[in-house]
């Protein structure tokens, strides 16, 4: 049989509708091969595969197929692509979820064989049934894509038409002009089909351009040309753009004004050098077109597409970890009480000008500056309080200091000040001028919790280069200074010389010596008389302390007794004098030294201490001696360095009966005041003073006052250093009540001490 004009072109026209159907079917089965996660693809593929089978079983299904089977997979193909429509399209916009699947397989089944026994009554009904409720699904796909992605308007518009046409045709249509309808809907299928192939690829784009954008640092891709190809919107918005295509095509010269293309191309070339180890990691800071200037880590590796090489770039903003860094490195270099540098920071500036001075001919000078009374200030009144004066010191002291001067806290209540970058032989001047100026300062009372406190600083000056060559002897030398200038008294200043050193390095030596000297035993007391001037009687003793070390050798009190100040050791020395002084009375109890007064020195630090009156308490109970027996001698220092703290512990002493002496006086700073202020029991004239009383009119009326004043206040007079018979003459003329001194007896041990006793008392009988 032969097939006319009409029935070949109508053939054409179907086989070349199913040829279209069948290559957009496969891409959409291929897009989903090469991503597994694109199911939509799959879903899309089935549904179209089930509408183009169902077409061919209805055209061609008749010659092979009975009646009733072909109504059957018309209907089942029908209800297939339309789940496969409806299911990509779920799936596509996020909203398919595995519990939906039996629903759907379920509706599937009513349906098919709804159409199945409908088309049975009705089989005319095939083709129009069939374009309307693939309309139907058609106009809910365009809806849902148009309300649901902005981007896809176009597709749902033409999945719409696509809709639209079937139901018109499917109501309108008669059934000669249905493959007129099929060549229709076809195009409006291609059209909608590919633009489901273009979704697919769209997603795919978007997601990984999500992912780039979702990263948390910038992200482009350069040529060797230094041109931007791809860029995402977090690499835009660091840049100073509003999104990534601003930055596509542009040079980054364009992109950052200080760049220039010779800068990009070394880039690029450093980038593909021999044996360069990706990522290429490079920290820089940018300005952007607004004038900021931004701190990016660039982190670079290669990308390479149809073989050429591209350099993929990490941007990321180290803004915050270059303020953290520079946090730390405050914290690192900034002392956090005073704002000063710190010992670290000023070791490495102070390295950094002693090599500009060595290299230029220059000088420079370093002050060593301490507080004398900081810890007292620390005890009494608290660390707040503390760290309020070390403000305020430096407060005072950087407002003495110039503009390229350096101020740092070396530790605890320890200042350096560095005077950089002097003209040869101005060093000792301006240090001299510094010193005084801030010692100047220093003076003046501090505000500290409404108190005006008075405290006073020890400088130390070290030279560079005639007093130390390098930071670190320079800084030493400066120490020692200090120590020396501290020995010597409040507000003093003291240039380094040569011959500190040895004495600091004997003050080492002692100090080590010193910490075991108590558990080896090596101190010893020795007892100085001291008689009444009328009668001669021995009435009290001065117990003076001896240390002899295997290694030093004997070593005199004016030696060892200052380092034990120094590293706070005297407090321990000082219970271990009060321990063998009290044993010594105890022994001496039935004898004729039994009534007999023993005065010990007390120095600042014991008296600071605030368990002294109590260990003072308790060594005499201990050793069953009345308080009366034992008399601590302080020094006119002692009562300067805390008058509110010493008042108070002399009126403790003072209630348990202990006798309290004020000793060389004269020698201090003499103040009147007080010999009102303590409530003291005696008075021990400076030896300076009774050594020229017989010889000069001034020592002996200066001597006569402080005895007459000494009568005035109820005190009495100890007279320090009678050495001969003259001078005890004079001294019981002029009313004095003790004599001590090398006239009366050396110091000697306890046992030579009880044979001085006892010739006392046969002269006296």
């Amino acid at each position: 049989m032969s097939i006319l004009p009409e029935q070949y072109v109508n053939l054409s026209l179907m086989t070349s509708a199913f040829a279209v159907d069948a290559i957009l079917v496969a891409l959409l089965v291929f897009l989903w091969l090469m991503h597994r996660k694109e199911k939509h693809a799959l879903l899309w593929g089935i549904g179209q595969a089930a509408v183009m089978a169902g077409g061919l079983a209805w055209f061609a299904g008749a010659a092979v197929l009975s009646p009733s089977w072909r109504l059957f997979v018309c209907a089942l193909m029908l209800v297939t692509g339309m789940a496969g429509y409806y299911s990509g399209t779920q799936y596509f916009l996020g909203d398919l979820r595995r519990r939906h699947w039996r629903p759907i397989m379920a509706a599937m089944v009513v349906a098919t064989a709804g159409f199945y026994l409908l088309w049975q009554l009705h089989p005319h009904w095939v083709p129009p049934g069939s374009a309307a409720a693939l309309g139907l699904v058609m106009v809910w796909m365009g809806v849902r894509l148009v309300r649901a992605q902005r981007r896809y308007r176009l597709l749902g518009c033409t999945l719409m038409a696509r809709g639209v046409f079937n139901l018109v045709s499917a109501a309108t249509l008669p059934p000669e002009w249905y493959l007129l309808w099929f060549a229709g809907t076809s195009i409006l299928k291609a059209l909608s089909m590919l633009g489901l192939i273009y979704a697919v690829q769209d997603e795919m784009q978007q997601r990984y351009a999500r992912t780039i954008d979702s990263l948390s640092h910038g992200f482009l891709i350069r040529d060797r040309r230094g041109i931007i190809h791809v860029a995402n919107e977090r690499g835009a918005r660091l840049l100073g753009f509003e999104q990534a295509a601003d930055l596509v095509g542009k040079h980054l010269s364009e992109i950052l004004p200080r760049l220039t293309p010779a800068m990009a191309d070394d880039y690029f070339r450093r980038f593909e050098a021999p044996g360069v180890q990706y990522p290429m990691t490079d920290t820089a800071v940018v300005t952007l077109h607004s004038g900021a200037r931004l701190p990016l880590e660039m982190a670079g590796s290669p990308y390479i597409e149809r073989g050429q090489l591209y350099c993929l770039v990490q941007l990321l903003d180290i803004t915050e970890r270059q303020k953290k860094d520079d946090l730390l490195n405050q914290a690192a270099r900034i002392d956090p009480v005073t704002g000063c540098f710190n010992r670290h920071a000023l070791s490495e500036a102070l390295a950094r000008e002693v090599a500009q001075c060595r290299e230029q001919g220059r000088e420079c000078v370093v002050l060593f500056l301490d507080l004398d009374k900081f810890k007292r200030v620390n005890d009494s009144f608290g660390h707040a309080t503390g760290d309020d004066l070390l403000r305020q010191t430096a407060q005072r002291v950087r407002g003495l200091l110039g503009p390229n001067d350096l101020l740092a806290r070396f530790g605890g209540d320890e200042f350096i000040v560095v005077l950089p970058d002097l003209a040869a032989g101005s060093a000792e001047p301006a240090a001299r001028r510094c010193a005084e100026h801030i010692l100047s300062a220093l003076s003046a009372r501090f505000q500290l919790l409404h108190h005006a406190i008075g405290v006073s600083a020890s400088i130390g000056v070290a030279c560079y280069p005639a007093l130390g060559s390098d930071s670190d002897t320079l800084i030493r030398n400066a120490d020692i200074a200090m120590y020396e200038a501290k020995k010597a008294g409040r507000g003093e200043l003291r240039f380094f010389h040569d011959s500190m050193n040895a004495a600091a390095k004997s003050a080492l030596e002692i100090d080590g010596a010193l910490r075991g000297a108590i558990d080896n035993n090596e101190f010893r007391l020795v007892y100085q008389a001291i008689v009444d001037a009328r009668t001669g009687t021995l009435t009290k003793v001065e117990a003076l302390i001896r240390w002899h070390n295997a290694q030093l050798g004997h070593v005199p009190p004016d030696r060892f007794i200052p380092v034990a100040e120094d590293s706070g050791m005297v407090v321990a020395v000082g219970a271990w004098v009060l321990e063998q002084a009290c044993s010594q009375m105890a022994a001496w109890r039935d004898g004729p030294l039994g009534a007999v007064t023993v005065s010990i020195n007390v120095s600042a630090w014991q008296l600071a201490d605030p368990f002294f009156v109590a260990l003072v308490q308790q060594t005499l109970a201990r050793h069953g001696l009345q308080p009366r027996q034992l008399e601590l001698e302080l020094t006119e220092r002692v009562l300067i360095d805390d008058g509110g703290h010493v008042h108070s512990v002399i009126d403790r002493l003072r209630a348990l009966g202990v006798g309290v002496s004020l000793d060389d006086f004269g020698t201090g700073y003499s103040s009147l005041s007080y010999l009102t202020q303590f409530h003291l029991n005696t008075l021990k004239i400076d030896r300076a003073f009774v050594m020229d009383i017989e010889h000069s009119d001034r020592s002996n009326s200066l001597v006569h006052a402080i005895i007459a004043m000494g009568h005035s206040l109820g005190l009495k007079l100890v007279a320090e250093g009678v050495e001969t018979a003259g001078q005890a003459a004079i001294l019981e003329q002029m009313g004095c009540h003790y004599l001590q001194g090398y006239h009366i007896s050396r110091p000697i041990a306890p046992e030579a001490l009880l044979d001085f006793a006892v010739g006392r008392a046969a002269e006296a009988a």
